[in-house]
């Protein structure tokens, strides 16, 4: 495969993953174990399920909650990462860096519309966490990005991510990775979409 080939195919798996509609079928906080509810989550137990669906890791003034990622195709070169972050001080915080032990290197994304195209690009300079708001990592929106995978995620696996924030420091957390529930098929933008510069 050549290298521009590879490039395309990368550029549109970036586009199909980000901008699918998984929002709709983010995984939901559930009550008692999946077992209980006729299979549920596969092999995943309701501890690593609840880990990142029902617990808040905190550092300084932030509040992180509602983190998971989604399973990957076999030999899928890129998978997304999502949560909620609130800031419950009164200064200005943003989120610099991240890393991963199951990727290459972890970028922070942006989708947005522009001129009636979806782009994505990376937030070169960190993702700002104002002072009093939540700021929402989602399908479709902010996203943190596992670039250069080196293996695919599975459903009931988890992902382990340190988080670099400005001022408030480091963290790690331990992301579920929850099923795909179709949302590959949800998207059919096709050529509409492009990776921004």
């Amino acid at each position: 495969m050549t290298s521009l080939n590879k490039s395309a195919l990368i550029t549109g798996f970036l586009m199909t993953l980000a901008t699918s509609t998984w929002a709709e079928d983010a995984p939901k906080p559930i009550p008692f174990p999946p077992n209980q509810q006729g299979g549920g989550m596969n092999h995943m137990d309701h501890g690593a399920y609840a880990q990142g669906m029902h617990a808040v890791a905190t550092v300084g003034d932030l509040e992180i909650s509602g983190y998971y990622s989604r399973e990957t195709l076999p030999n899928a070169p890129v998978a997304g990462g999502f949560m909620t972050i609130t800031n419950t001080g009164s200064a200005d915080d943003r989120l610099i860096a991240a890393s991963s032990d199951i990727s290459g290197r972890v970028e922070i994304h942006e989708m947005a519309m522009e001129n009636d195209v979806m782009k994505m690009r990376e937030l070169a300079d960190g993702l700002p966490i104002p002072a009093g708001e939540t700021v929402e990592l989602k399908p479709g929106g902010y996203h943190v990005m596992f670039m250069e995978l080196n293996k695919a995620l599975v459903q009931g696996d988890t992902v382990t991510i340190t988080l670099e924030f400005e001022q408030a420091g480091s963290t790690t957390i331990t992301m579920p990775v929850a099923a795909r529930q179709g949302g590959m098929g949800h998207t059919g933008h096709g050529g509409h979409m492009k990776r921004g510069s």
